[in-house]
């Protein structure tokens, strides 16, 4: 199971296809020169930060801003119709791109960079705005919604317009969500001159972390981890029943250590895995469900994770690690469930696993790859030696250039057993240090341009990392940015609390209702509003995920949803996990199931039907959320936290997605019954339910239809020996 050229430009054209943040237009060569040039720029500029040292905030975010919101009027065409239309020339179009592109580009620039410039006056701006202030603000604004709706669609600015709106006629508001309004100088003021707007924590998090795990993750790929972690997945489950099929989860697993992206994980993997899935017999849907599902697992999954996680890092004020600990066995838990649906499903439909001489050979995929592995190896250690998590990118992506320019082992292990030195000694950080180590990277990359063409063409590679990583930054980094509006609203009227209460009213209602209906010590008055409030939570996540991306979901819903969790006792990391795997499982519910139709496109299967056969192979996320609410030990660094507890929540969790997936496949070790499904389905979800009376009540209930399973299968042994 190779990546051949072919196959990579059919995933990236699927990538560009389904994910609206990879929508490029074609550039005519001068326009592609300057282009690649400012993008080569950015991820230059991102890559010396990260190394030796930040700038100040404002002037960090500025430029970073300026750089992204420019570069996307001259990325992203205005209409989708005019994405493949070719580049024309004209007065009125130099270089192929249109002069209102270019002064939208030049205004998004001046207008990004003016507030760090004004910096050394800007505490006597702020309250009382100058006219070029309010001016230059409102350029912004408008063009940074322009560059927004080119990269990410139009939701999310629609949901900044409203939100504007709603600050400006506050007064016209209904009951609760009344307020004495602004004018429009305070918004701008609010939004532009602070840092509770659109230079806020959303930019600072895409501009300090983000930007360089998109680019690590590139890089990673170009080098061939992506490839080793494929190969390595069909060694580990290829032979096994259904073999491409869970080959696809260890995979799209691994591959998501570095993606942290559903769309790219699904359509790299895929290529791969959808094919031979098909081959050995399964639907054309499942096959593509079960891909996408897998995939999705990319955002949740340590160590690179979504934009979300680096998020909650600064809303929350933990350290990373903490995040990637607390992530660890959620994300287990949702490839677990996929993989025993998959696996009762290849057994009830008697799939095969891959021959010998369909998987790869184990020794001469390690002889080949493991070089690639040095990278995330380096960024962990330097991550979990308690460094910024932009440092560990820098060196993570220090060495993907060492190991994709050298290819020479020696070089590589010397270059870790430096690092790994350095943080022994404490001289990570020194310039004395970082200068010999980054110059050992130019002298590679001189050597190998010097050396041969094969040479020559590792450096091209490396430095196209470069453009392809920013490139692939900039719609984040403008929804991040819009995304400060919307926060920057909620700060200044206060409606995240309104919202909040508002929730927590109707949950309760609901709750008190359902009190009425249910037989006495079911639900207390305060569990019930949790449990409704919960499912109102996620309901509007995935609404909300249906057109706007994963990390702007999750900001809007943490601004407005987490505080009214908070309000019934939930711990705040625990909320901001809840909200975060909502807003992911957006990718494969339908209607606007991005990662499960780019999964039917690449197997010729009915979209709809594919992201419906999705959603059920990620139950397993869909219900996880609920078992750390109720059970906080899962995420480890709870205060909850005990052993007993955590041990209890997580067994008692898989042995109820194993009971669920038995329900839903009709098969465990024997055929199922239909009553039996049912019992089954009724019997899996006390079971997943944290605390032992509950879980012990599950499988109880289930007992009676596991020992029939094992008479079942003893009965059918002989004569299939037979």
């Amino acid at each position: 199971m190779s990546t051949t050229a072919a196959a990579i430009t059919e995933a990236r054209a699927l990538e560009e296809k389904f994910d609206p943040e990879m929508r490029f237009r074609p550039l005519t060569p001068t326009a592609g020169w300057i282009v690649g040039i400012l993008l080569l720029t950015l991820s230059g500029f991102h890559y010396y930060t990260a190394g030796f040292g930040l700038l100040r905030e404002t002037t960090h975010r500025g430029i970073h801003m300026a750089f992204v919101i420019g570069m996307i009027f001259l990325v992203f065409p205005f209409l989708k119709a005019h994405e493949n239309r070719e580049p024309t020339v004209a007065w009125w179009r130099p270089f192929g791109i249109s002069i209102v592109d270019w002064a939208l580009a030049i205004a998004a620039a001046v207008a990004s960079l003016y507030v760090p410039w004004i910096f050394a006056d800007l505490a006597f701006r702020v309250g009382n705005p100058l006219f070029v202030d309010v001016a230059m603000g409102t350029i912004l604004i408008v063009v940074l919604l322009e560059a927004t709706r080119r990269g990410v669609g139009w939701p999310l600015p629609v949901i900044a317009i409203l939100m504007m709106l709603y600050a400006y006629f506050g007064p016209s508001m209904p009951g609760i969500l009344q307020h004495p309004g602004a004018t429009w100088g305070n918004i701008v003021n609010h939004l532009y001159l602070t840092s509770q707007g659109i230079y806020g924590i959303a930019l600072g998090v895409v501009a300090t972390y983000v930007f360089h795990y998109v680019l690590f993750g590139v890089l990673a790929t170009r080098i061939g981890l992506g490839q080793l972690f494929i190969d390595l997945a069909s060694i580990v489950a290829g032979r096994y029943a259904g073999g491409p099929a869970k080959v696809s989860i260890f995979g799209s697993a691994m591959f998501g250590m570095i993606s942290g992206s559903s769309i790219a994980n699904t359509v790299t993997v895929g290529s791969l895995t959808i094919p031979a899935m098909i081959r050995l017999g399964y639907p054309r849907h499942f096959a593509a469900a079960v891909e996408s599902t897998a995939s999705t697992g990319g955002q949740i999954t340590p160590p690179i994770m979504g934009a979300a996680a680096f998020l909650m890092v600064e809303f929350l004020n933990v350290s990373y690690t903490s995040v990637i600990l607390a992530a660890i066995v959620p994300a287990f838990m949702h490839f677990f469930g996929v993989f025993c649906q998959v696996h009762f499903e290849a057994k009830r439909t008697g799939m095969r696993g891959l021959r010998a001489d369909e998987l790869p050979n184990a020794a001469e995929v390690l002889r080949k790859g493991w070089q690639t592995v040095m990278p995330l190896a380096a960024l962990l250690l330097i991550l979990f030696s308690g460094f910024t998590p932009y440092l560990a990118a820098f060196w993570g992506i220090t060495c993907c250039l060492v190991v994709g320019l050298g290819r020479m082992p020696a070089v590589t292990v010397g270059y870790f057993a430096a690092l790994v030195l350095s943080v022994v000694f404490g001289v990570t950080t020194n310039l004395w240090f970082s200068l010999p180590m980054i110059g050992v990277v130019a002298v590679l990359a001189v050597h190998a341009w010097l050396s041969t063409d094969e040479g020559k063409a590792r450096v091209i590679d490396m430095v196209d990392s470069f453009v392809v990583g920013a490139k692939y930054a900039i719609s984040v980094g403008a929804a991040a940015a819009t995304v400060g509006i919307i926060v920057g609203i909620v700060t200044l009227t206060g409606v995240g609390f309104k919202i909040s209460f508002i929730v927590t009213s109707f949950a309760s209602e609901l709750g008190g209702l359902t009190l009425s209906l249910l037989p006495v010590g079911w639900f207390t008055e305060n569990g019930a509003t949790l449990f409704f409030t919960l499912i109102m939570t996620g309901f509007v996540c995935i609404l909300l995920g249906c057109g706007v991306p994963t990390t702007a979901n999750y900001i809007i819903m943490v601004t407005v949803a987490a505080p009214a969790l908070g309000m019934l006792g939930v711990q705040p990391i625990v909320a901001h996990f809840f909200v975060f795997y909502y807003g992911v499982l957006a990718d494969i519910t339908p209607p606007v199931a991005l990662a499960a139709y780019a999964g039917a496109s690449m197997a010729g299967a009915d979209p709809f039907k594919t992201g419906n056969t999705a959603f059920r192979l990620g139950l397993g996320k869909v219900l996880v959320p609920f078992v750390f609410v109720y059970g906080p030990a899962m995420l480890i660094v709870t205060p909850e936290f005990t052993w007993p507890a955590f041990i209890l929540t997580t067994l008692g969790c898989a042995a109820g997605i194993v009971l669920l997936s038995m329900a839903f496949g009709g098969y465990g070790i024997a055929p199922l019954a239909g009553w039996e499904r049912i019992v089954l389905g009724v019997a899996a979800l006390p079971t997943i339910a944290p605390g032992l009376p509950s879980t012990l009540a599950g499988l109880a209930v289930a007992s009676p239809i596991l020992i029939r399973q094992v008479i079942k299968n003893r009965a059918a042994k002989p004569s299939t020996a037979g």
